[in-house]
Parts: structure tokens; C-alpha cells; sequence
């Protein structure tokens, strides 16, 4: 995402595109609430990054779980 800019249109494209076609499927609030840099690691596009699929985010989740701040009664 360096040199040029950034391409907005392909960038609007790919983030809001239908899923099933390769895009991200974000609604137009979602996108525009991203940094670019937020972007990039979705779409994989930073050096040696994976895009952000629901496999990957499961994986990630399972990597490392939320935790709750409260201790819990058990």
C-alpha cells in the first residue's frame, strides 16, 4: 500500500465486495471505520501477513481467548 497512494476504489471494492466473490463483506460504516493499516492486515497485504478469514479468526480466538477481568466463583 505504499508509492502511489492508495487505491480507493479497489481497496472499496475488495473491503465492501460479497464474500463469495473474494471481498470482505463489510458494510460501508465498518469499512470507512478501518485505518488503512487495519485494512492491510485483513486483506494480508503487510509483509508475511495472512488475510483475515473465519478460519483464521477462529484461529486466532483459540490462540488467545478472551478473558474475563472478574475472577469467577467456581
Amino acid at each position: 500500500m505504499s508509492g502511489q497512494g492508495l487505491d480507493w476504489p479497489g481497496l472499496m471494492k475488495v473491503g465492501m465486495g460479497p464474500v463469495r466473490q473474494g471481498g470482505l463483506g463489510l458494510r460501508p460504516a465498518e469499512f470507512w471505520a478501518l485505518t488503512p493499516a487495519e485494512l492491510a492486515l485483513m486483506l494480508g497485504i503487510e509483509a508475511g501477513a495472512r488475510g483475515m478469514t473465519r478460519d483464521r479468526l477462529a484461529e486466532l480466538a483459540a490462540r488467545y481467548p478472551d478473558r474475563s477481568k472478574q475472577p469467577r466463583n467456581e
